[in-house]
């Protein structure tokens, strides 16, 4: 069993910044996968990014690429979310997943067995 837990957000002005942490506990492998989903109100829950353990692969989507950062640093078992030049359209509640390597892309839920409670992002424009 794996138990995550998330912290770091809040309220911020568009343009600001946030980090995100999610902190993993219990069973962990060193081959997982680690990951950051995002869900809006009246919306699906979204792939932002995710990393391999070893903090080696990172992958971002499209809508974050340039402004989020994940990252994992070595013999830590916590997982960063660096969040810079923040929209409006990046409030959500945000997620931490973790999963081992399976049919499913790391951009799936899909691929990810264990989640954390979420925490509560909310830009003002």
């Amino acid at each position: 069993q794996v138990q995550l837990v998330e912290s770091g957000g809040g309220l911020v002005q568009a343009g600001g910044s946030l980090r995100l942490s999610c902190a993993a506990s219990g069973r962990t492998f060193s081959s997982a996968r680690m990951a950051w989903f995002r869900q809006a109100p009246g919306k699906e829950r979204e792939f932002v990014a995710a990393i391999n353990w070893s903090g080696g692969s990172t992958y971002y989507a499209d809508s974050v690429k340039g402004r989020f950062t994940i990252s994992k640093p070595n013999a830590q078992n916590t997982v960063y979310l660096q969040m810079d030049s923040l929209k409006p359209e990046d409030t959500a509640v945000y997620y931490c997943g973790a999963g081992v390597p399976s049919r499913f892309t790391v951009r799936d839920r899909r691929a990810y067995d264990y989640w954390g409670q979420g925490t509560q992002v909310t830009v003002s424009s």
